[in-house]
């Protein structure tokens, strides 16, 4: 079962149909109404009969043969459904028990069949006796994948709705039934959400947190459909607006019911619409393809020299070369007086030149300005070097002198007009441009120019299973990592399955240059964040934004994001253990900046509602070479 092509948006759709009494022949007929798979009862409906009356069972087999199918119909095309009757946590124990039993077999038969997904539904609050069977499930290696439905909105919810508004009766959240029965189940990553779209939308902030949670498919029935006055089905505004919210985090969609409509082709046709009309021009969107929610190890510049790819991904951002132009634009415009552009040359170094992204943006904005600057490029990576010293024989001649040397131990023949630097990092300090920088001030004037002149990194708590999950599994594979280098370690990532819990918050600043006496850029904060739904803390979310001069700033912090920046993704700073947060928790999280004279680190725990062990002490388990 193949996911659509994020580029055209195609939506992957399946169908449910009441009934398939010729299981080959419905997965055809679906096929050629659009659908890319079938979901279908593992068992034979008549095992209905059988749970409420165990004397009316057969001696005939409780399902189809596995031959009506090929291997790779069963793995890409089938959705295996459990009875839907089943109630392993019922309080009658011939009912649970038999529950039990019809369950075990129904499983143990789609790991037989290998197939695309099995299913079960939730339909009350608890699951435990039902996550219990799950989760040993997982453990003895149960093959395939497991969709857990649940109902945006609770049935009893629904019929209060319609039948008595003014209750003043507590609405049950069927979030807390999902997260319930994930938590008992140790936050497997082969457990995922499925969420039933109902005819009662749940609030904005419900489907928010369902944004951060692993939901793989919408199921829609339809009877949530209406129909237009061409007589063909669609869905209200609203149902409209949280598709497209699910469709941007890639969730299928299953069509289930009986047909109300001319066509099943119809139904996915429609879906497939809302789909395409997703906005895909944020250049973040395209450049994240293939990274969501994918794991990777901070970069450390300083301590280990870039490949030519990595430059060339970076120097594609189509906002950072042209915002750090205009920042140095305007510097010369403020040193230079008009009157004194042909006699005054500015001295312009740029530090950690890379490939020359930031020397071209220097010459533009000396060409743009009318201004006359000499340009020394720093670079200590000797492979970079060459790449700069082509540019300087074919482009830039005699205006650019090549330095290959460590910003901190080249002995400048003349100081700087303006220092330009592009250091930073996703938590913005943590590629050590506090530490370059304050080593490379010293050729710079007195009343020299900084480019950037501050950044700041923030904060925020998040809810993020997936990501969560990622880290987890990887300690459990005997070739990668421990267990503790996993939870202590940030993450840079491109956060896509996650929902904040609260507001970021500004936590370290750097300013340049730094004319302290004393330079110290060790850091600790406390920060308190209110809790504004119940929730699962999974770690924590890191942003930066920085002023280049003046006015002119780079972001990735939500709320001041540079649209259209690709070249830094969120860092991710995982807990060892979830924990379970409820509304107006006051959720309080210590931070250090640490180190010594051969690295840096950090070091972060949670002081409540409740108290964790410190992670990452003496950077036992990270650290960031000087």
């Amino acid at each position: 079962m193949s996911t659509a092509n994020n580029n055209s948006r195609r939506a992957c759709c399946g169908l449910n149909p009441i009934f398939a009494s010729d299981l080959k022949l419905t997965l055809e007929t679906a096929s050629a109404n659009c659908y890319d798979f079938i979901c279908t009862p593992i068992s034979h409906p008549r095992r209905f009969r059988d749970l409420l009356n165990p004397s009316l069972a057969s001696n005939d087999p409780f399902t189809r043969s596995d031959l009506i199918l090929s291997s790779e119909e069963w793995s890409c095309n089938i959705v295996a459904m459990c009875s839907q009757n089943i109630d392993c946590d019922s309080p009658m124990e011939d009912r649970r028990k038999l529950s039990e039993l019809i369950l075990d077999q129904e499983l143990t038969y789609a790991s037989h069949l290998a197939v695309a997904m099995a299913h079960i539904t939730l339909s009350k609050p608890n699951n435990t006796n039902l996550a219990r069977i799950i989760n040993a499930k997982m453990l003895k290696g149960h093959s395939s994948p497991l969709w857990v439905q649940v109902p945006m909105v609770a049935p009893s919810v629904q019929t209060r709705f319609h039948l008595n508004r003014d209750s003043q009766q507590p609405e049950p959240d069927t979030w807390e039934w999902w997260n319930s029965f994930r938590c008992l189940c140790r936050h497997d990553k082969k457990i995922n959400a499925v969420l039933e779209m109902t005819t009662d939308l749940p609030s904005d902030e419900e489907i928010a947190r369902w944004l951060g949670e692993p939901v793989k498919c919408i199921v829609i029935s339809t009877s949530v459909f209406m129909t237009n006055k061409k007589g063909f089905p669609v869905l209200t505004k609203a149902h409209q607006a949280v598709l497209r919210a699910f469709s941007a985090v890639n969730v299928q969609v299953v069509i289930s019911g009986s047909l109300r409509h001319e066509s099943y082709k119809h139904y996915a046709q429609y879906i497939d619409h809302i789909f395409q009309t997703l906005s895909t021009v944020d250049p973040l969107m395209s450049y994240g393809q293939g990274f969501e929610d994918y794991l990777q190890i901070p970069l450390q510049p300083l301590m280990d020299n870039l490949d030519s790819q990595t430059y060339e991904v970076f120097e594609k951002d189509p906002v950072k070369y042209s915002e750090y132009q205009r920042a140095i634009y305007l510097a010369l415009l403020d040193r230079v007086p008009p009157e004194q552009k042909d006699s005054v040359t500015q001295i312009v170094m740029v530090v950690g030149a890379g490939r020359g992204p930031l020397v071209n943006a220097a010459l533009n904005a000396a060409q743009r300005a009318e201004r006359k600057i000499r340009v020394y490029a720093v670079e200590k990576n000797p492979n970079a070097v060459i790449t700069l010293q082509a540019h300087k024989t074919e482009f830039w001649r005699d205006s650019v002198t090549i330095v290959s040397c460590d910003m901190r131990e080249w002995e400048a023949p003349e100081l700087a007009d303006i220092l330009v630097s592009e250091l930073l990092g996703s938590f913005g300090d943590n590629e050590l441009s506090p530490e370059c920088l304050d080593g490379a001030q010293k050729f710079l004037k007195d009343d020299g120019i900084s480019i950037p002149c501050s950044y700041t990194s923030y904060l925020a708590p998040v809810q993020n299973p997936r990501l969560w999950g990622e880290v987890a599994a990887r300690f459990r594979d005997p070739n990668k990592v421990s267990e503790t280098m996993n939870f202590e370690m940030p993450w840079v990532v491109h956060q896509q399955n996650r929902y904040p819990l609260a507001p970021t918050q500004p936590l370290f600043t750097y300013h340049h240059p730094n004319r302290d006496k004393t330079i110290d850029n060790s850091r600790y904060k406390m920060l308190t964040f209110k809790v504004e739904n119940n929730s699962m803390l999974h770690g924590f979310t890191g942003y930066f934004d920085t002023v280049l001069y003046k006015d002119v700033m780079l972001s990735i912090e939500p709320s001041t994001y540079s649209r259209g920046m690709v070249s830094w993704f969120p860092i991710f700073f995982p807990i060892k253990e979830p924990v379970s947060l409820k509304t107006g928790d006051n959720l309080v999280v210590h931070f250090w900046r640490l180190h010594n004279k051969r690295e840096v680190w950090y070091e972060w725990t949670i002081t409540s509602p409740i108290t964790t062990p410190i992670q990452n002490p003496n950077g036992r388990a990270y650290n960031i070479g000087l």
